[in-house]
């Protein structure tokens, strides 16, 4: 019989009392500091909003620093923005921004004075950035438990649009389309042989492309569930992985799609002709993910643990990612977001015309990709080694930062649509946050009880939601890393999740065979 511990004596109990209380009272700003010299910054563009403003230490709060910037900008109460405040230390010509931004998480004192950073002789200076405007609320409750599939659900996406519509392919050869605000089966889309593994809608939300076991791809219309011409062969085994040609890139009427294979190989399609337009071969192992990314580059890893950037334009290759000492499991880049919705944002206007439509989402793109007024695409692989690495492959083939911390192989990497956060989820149960920035270490996302799968973060970033082996998903609160809402219902391995663009619903499928929506 297993030793019982005797309860605490009261001694015992008032010393663990006392303990406690002394952790809880949080020390205050002190109130004889005198003021300090503020003068703000935008950090996409590097203007300043006019001259140092001198605030109160006591009062310098984020909350009262993003007042303060509102009311330089003009903006009327009405139309607050909430912004997010960094300090930018003067670093020397040579060396680059990125390392000397620290983000000034509750207050100025704490945050620069405190640690000695500077003093309230100095004139700071903060940068700050927009946050999202809109608000999603954290998903509490299942709206719908939808059967159809006769296997397990491997993958889902939601139409770019809006979340009224989901796709997801299964391992009983076919994908389905549901109507996700009644709860019912739309069509579906049969023609596979066999496991469809990858589903993707393209981001005008006008076709949905899948890939499948049986070495094809196949398109389909969402509307009318039927297949739109002949399926795309050339593949000679799976197709893992499919990234659609950005919207603003397009030649008008004639979209593209990338395929990676299990083959070894990348095929960029013409989807009218259904012609393969360039093979980009040089991976000596399974390709795993691909990426498009909106500068005209397409990314791709592999289980030769390299990651390789092409030319979408001709497929020549731009340069080699070696870092990994394993397989590359996954990519994400930081417009991934912007890419997928294209013009589609979270007012649901849509533009008249073509070229209002592509202007919006070239516009949509700029302001995702603008950091100190360059384009900046970062990119993040996952590897069975254990570690992530931060690249910025637009001006250099040498990693940002080697992320490090999950005890086993990391299965998922995403960033958050504002591009401020990454977030890994691994074998070893846990999901971490990391800053997207410099890839420090922010928080590591404990609560699932058997390897997390997947991960997808709401559209204003302030939420993330993951779906694990151990048949739950649970919502975070990005800021604080805290759980939000835990949700079971699943009866068994939870393999997909997904967070409509328009933040409404939240889709996940797994090995129960029933798609789950879910919703505040």
């Amino acid at each position: 019989m297993a030793t019982v511990l005797p309860p605490p004596s009261k001694r015992q109990r008032t010393a663990i009392a006392e303990r406690a209380r002394e952790q809880q009272e949080v020390p205050g700003i002190p109130d004889n500091l005198g003021s300090v010299r503020v003068q703000f910054f935008d950090q996409a563009t590097g203007k300043s909003t006019g001259a140092p403003v001198s605030v109160p230490v006591a009062d310098a709060t984020v909350k009262n620093l993003e007042l303060l910037v509102n009311s330089l900008q003009g903006n009327d109460a009405s139309e607050r923005v909430p912004y997010r405040f960094a300090y930018h230390s003067d670093a020397p010509k040579n060396q680059e921004v990125r390392d000397n931004f620290l983000d000034i998480s509750s207050d100025l004192y704490r945050s620069l004075l405190q640690p000695g950073i500077k003093t309230t002789e100095d004139s700071i200076s903060l940068y700050f950035t927009p946050q999202a405007v809109f608000r999603v609320r954290a998903v509490s409750r299942c709206s719908s438990s939808i059967p159809g599939h006769g296997e397990a659900i491997l993958a889902l996406q939601f139409s770019p649009a809006d979340s009224s519509r989901m796709v997801s392919g299964s391992g009983d050869n076919t994908a389905r389309m549901w109507d996700c605000d009644t709860g019912t089966p739309l069509h579906t889309l049969s023609g596979h042989s066999s496991w469809v593994l990858v589903v993707s809608w393209s981001p005008d939300g006008g076709i949905v492309a899948t890939g499948s076991m049986d070495n094809t791809v196949r398109l389909w219309d969402p509307k009318t569930g039927q297949a739109l011409g002949q399926t795309l062969k050339g593949h000679t085994k799976w197709v893992r992985s499919l990234a659609w040609e950005p919207f603003h890139l397009q030649t008008k009427g004639r979209p593209r799609l990338a395929s990676a294979s299990k083959d070894a190989t990348v095929r960029i399609w013409d989807v009218v002709s259904k012609r393969i337009e360039i093979v980009l071969s040089g991976h000596k192992g399974s390709v795993s993910c691909v990426r498009w990314g909106g500068t005209g580059l397409i990314y791709t890893s592999s289980q030769d643990k390299t990651v390789k950037v092409w030319k979408a334009s001709d497929g020549t290759l731009n340069h080699t990612l070696t870092s990994h000492a394993h397989w590359v499991n996954h990519l994400a880049l930081s417009t991934d977001f912007v890419l997928r919705t294209a013009y589609h944002d979270h007012t649901g206007n849509i533009p008249p015309t073509e070229e209002a439509k592509t202007a919006k989402a070239v516009q949509r793109f700029k302001q995702a990709a603008t950091i100190n007024n360059t384009i900046v695409e970062r990119l993040v692989t996952a590897s069975d080694d254990f570690t992530m690495y931060l690249w910025e492959p637009l001006t250099s083939n040498k990693p940002i930062a080697r992320l490090l911390g999950h005890q086993k192989q990391v299965n998922h990497v995403t960033f958050s649509p504002d591009g401020l956060f990454i977030a890994s989820a691994a074998f070893d149960n846990h999901v971490k946050l990391w800053n997207a920035r410099d890839g420090k270490f922010m928080f590591t996302l404990r609560g699932h009880v058997g390897p997390v799968y997947m991960t997808c973060f709401s559209p204003d970033s302030r939420l993330l939601v993951s779906g694990s082996k151990d048949t739950t998903l649970k919502v975070w609160d990005v800021r604080t890393g805290k759980l939000k809402e835990d949700l079971p219902g699943h009866k068994d391995e939870v393999y997909a999740v997904d967070w409509s663009p328009d933040g409404g619903k939240v889709g996940s499928g797994g090995r129960d065979k029933a798609v789950r929506i879910w919703r505040h």
